[in-house]
């Protein structure tokens, strides 16, 4: 087993699969949207012609949503799928909400959080999206002025208590919309039912992955893992890679690896956040060049699936930084990476 190649080509970072930004979602389950602008390309990067029109497009009408799930951070989720996986990580993430809450000397009563959701509702209701600046004007226009932390905590309780969700697409910041108008109706699911839908799809699509990387990305609890893991079991094949066990879907994919390519990786992939186990694409030196201590993801080139260096696109100029002392950067492939990107901003 390779798990370098292999990781590639079910993440669709090689020999991609998929037309649509909805597509390549679905596929994934959840994918970090950390940074608002580079989520776009996290996408498109994984279709075979990236488009940021066409992401947009899918992301307008609902069939991606933006929202807060898996370990208290935004994702993006196939719009059908949101009711369910807020359903399973939502008591998670109000504890670790909580947590914040306490540690900032904020407390919101039961009573205010209904109040102010109240307010929201009426306000979306003759609106498609707004803005979180919005939202502190329609309470301002209600003699209530809210300090922007705490107006913040009560926009994440309104996604936990199932409001809101992500509203169209805006050039810089996120927008909101109900839920219930952008989302469609989707029948309840068990949590043994959703513990295996998330598994099946986690280990398709990033494996060859440890239980570990599975409790790590969807943030429950080792438990809920284990019967997530168990409840496919028959559908996973299990490998031996430096001591440590890695499954990988019977679906999923272990050849089409093609040497020399680069990838301009943005900050927060999951094709690095995803993991516990980052050491088989990140070598240790090099860690720190990838991602901080406290949780900041930076981006990053990849050769051949091994992170060599950092690139940016800051004022629309695209720079790159190679800190891989043994590494030979292939220019052809980094200028051919940089012309999709490029692309992929205009179509």
């Amino acid at each position: 087993m390779n798990p370098v190649s292999a990781r590639l080509l079910n993440q669709q970072l090689i020999c991609p699969q998929f037309t649509t930004p909805y597509d390549v979602v679905a596929w994934m389950g959840a994918m970090q949207a950390q940074e608002y602008k580079m989520m776009r390309w996290a996408v498109g990067m994984r279709t075979r012609r990236p488009s940021a029109k066409a992401f947009e497009k899918d992301y307008n009408s609902g069939r991606i949503v933006r929202v807060h799930l898996f370990r208290t951070t935004w994702q993006l989720v196939p719009g059908e799928d949101w009711g369910w996986m807020l359903e399973l990580c939502r008591d998670n993430a109000l504890r670790g909400m909580a947590g914040w809450m306490h540690s900032n000397g904020v407390s919101i009563p039961q009573a205010e959080q209904e109040a102010i959701q109240e307010i929201f509702q009426d306000y979306l209701s003759q609106r498609r999206s707004v803005l979180k600046a919005d939202f502190a004007s329609a309470l301002k226009d209600r003699g209530i002025v809210m300090e922007e932390h705490r107006l913040s905590y009560h926009i994440r309780l309104a996604e936990y208590s199932g409001l809101l969700c992500s509203g169209d697409l805006h050039p810089q910041k996120p927008t909101y919309a109900l839920a219930a108008d952008k989302l469609p109706k989707a029948a309840p699911v068990s949590k043994e039912e959703a513990l295996a839908k998330l598994a099946r799809t986690y280990f398709r699509s990033h494996g060859p992955a440890t239980l570990e990387d599975f409790g790590w990305w969807s943030g429950l609890n080792i438990s809920d893992c284990k019967n997530g893991l168990n409840a496919i079991r028959s559908e996973l094949i299990e490998d031996r890679w430096k001591k440590l066990s890695f499954f990988r879907h019977q679906d999923s994919h272990t050849r089409g690896f093609r040497s020399g390519t680069v990838t301009l990786l943005p900050p927060y992939d999951e094709y690095l956040i995803a993991y516990k186990s980052r050491h088989v694409s990140v070598h240790p030196d090099h860690m720190h060049r990838a991602h901080s201590g406290n949780g900041i993801f930076w981006p990053v080139l990849l050769q051949d699936g091994e992170v060599v260096g950092n690139w940016s696109a800051a004022g629309g100029k695209l720079c790159s930084e190679v800190f891989h002392t043994d590494c030979q950067l292939n220019e052809a492939a980094l200028e051919k990476e940089i012309t999709r990107y490029q692309k992929f901003l205009v179509r």
